[in-house]
């Protein structure tokens, strides 16, 4: 794993066309804005293993969002 600090309005660029920038930093709360091509899936881990969860029990992953 590569731990890089970045300050408000700094960005990181991952490979060439997924961009996050940190949007900004509150106590222990930081907020990311995420730029990607609309192939590429962004999601938050924990609702990742949410729906993994969910379909693994046969229900449709619209289940694990509460739809």
């Amino acid at each position: 794993m590569l731990a890089l600090s970045r300050k408000k309005g700094e960005t990181i660029v991952i490979g060439d066309g997924i961009r996050i920038t940190v949007l900004e930093v509150q106590g222990n709360s930081t907020r990311l804005g995420i730029s990607a091509p609309r192939e590429v899936s962004v999601m938050r881990s924990e609702l990742l293993g949410r729906i993994r969860e969910t379909t693994a029990v046969g229900l449709p992953f619209t289940a694990a969002l509460g739809r």
